[in-house]
């Protein structure tokens, strides 16, 4: 049976609930829930498995916090004993604007720590990623507020669709295959 690993991001903890930043928990939570899955503690993380048309998919959500996220991705990769390639990180991205979503097949942090951390821990920058645009829409010197915050009211209805839209795209990922998604996704606007 094949394999996949999908890695939501975010930091644990009431404070972090549905910021920008646990972008990565939200969607990965509406994945575990399409899919009549549920989340339990283990190792690392919390973690579902899911079955879909043959596949096999673990879900994890790391609970090491976001700077520390590649502990728990490592962890998973070695026990399950998942191909990097059917790795899917989701993970929020300033520089993709609010209204779309980017998967890659590689690329650097580009500054986001828990994506660091992963590539600290893999030893590899190669890995794919669904990059949710959070924007970059703040004043000087407000990043930090910005991406720790809550969704303003006017992008509550956009984030529900493109969380909804993720959600396909990690199923068309384990059932088509990285570049069909990238190509059902990337040039998408919501």
């Amino acid at each position: 049976m094949d394999k996949f690993l999908i890695v939501g991001l975010g930091n644990i903890g009431f404070e972090y609930e549905h910021t920008r930043h646990n972008i990565g928990f939200d969607v990965i939570d509406r994945f575990v829930a399409k899919h009549k899955g549920s989340f339990a503690m283990d190792r690392l993380a919390y973690k579902a498995e899911i079955g879909l048309k043959g596949k096999r998919i673990i879900c994890i959500k790391p609970t090491t916090y976001m700077n520390l996220s590649g502990k728990a991705v490592k962890y998973w990769l070695e026990k399950e004993n998942i191909d990097i390639n059917r790795l899917l990180v989701l993970v929020d991205e300033l520089s993709v604007p609010i209204n779309k979503i980017k998967i890659k097949p590689a690329g650097s942090d580009g500054g986001h720590n828990g994506l660091r951390s992963i590539q600290e821990m893999l030893g590899t920058t190669q890995y794919p990623r669904l990059r949710f645009g959070i924007g970059n829409d703040f004043s000087k010197g407000r990043q930090v507020e910005h991406v720790l915050g809550k969704w303003d009211k006017k992008e509550e209805i956009l984030v529900a669709l493109k969380v909804d839209r993720s959600v396909v795209a990690i199923e068309e990922f384990v059932l088509t295959g990285l570049e069909r998604t990238m190509a059902a996704v990337n040039n998408l606007e919501f």
